[in-house]
């Protein structure tokens, strides 16, 4: 997957396209992501220990990995990825500036 845990993301298609958010999760084995604030769905909750009043819940539901970009951190647009060896490690490169995604 191009993307993972805590990497900044825009929505290219979709009903959220063009929504920002952080990525919360990632499913590889589904080629799933989790955004925040991202494909947003009600769930009807029973009363329950952490829960008691129960009622209608809002939360977030995956989407697929095709539908996110990652945000270049110098523009702020979405930018493709490429992997690069800086220092021994396996980097990952926004395509746009040329800066290193990974800290």
């Amino acid at each position: 997957m191009h993307v993972k845990k805590g990497d900044k993301v825009i929505v290219i298609s979709g009903k959220d396209r063009g929504k920002t958010g952080t990525i919360l999760e990632a499913y590889p084995k589904k080629e799933r992501v989790l955004v925040e604030g991202v494909n947003m769905i009600k769930k009807h909750a029973k009363p329950s220990q952490e829960n008691p009043q129960g009622g209608i819940l809002n939360q977030e539901a995956p989407i697929h990995v095709s539908n996110v970009m990652p945000v270049d951190p110098k523009s702020g647009h979405p930018t493709r990825i490429g992997y690069e060896v800086r220092d021994g490690k396996k980097v990952r490169i926004a395509k746009k500036s040329g800066e290193a995604l990974d800290k």
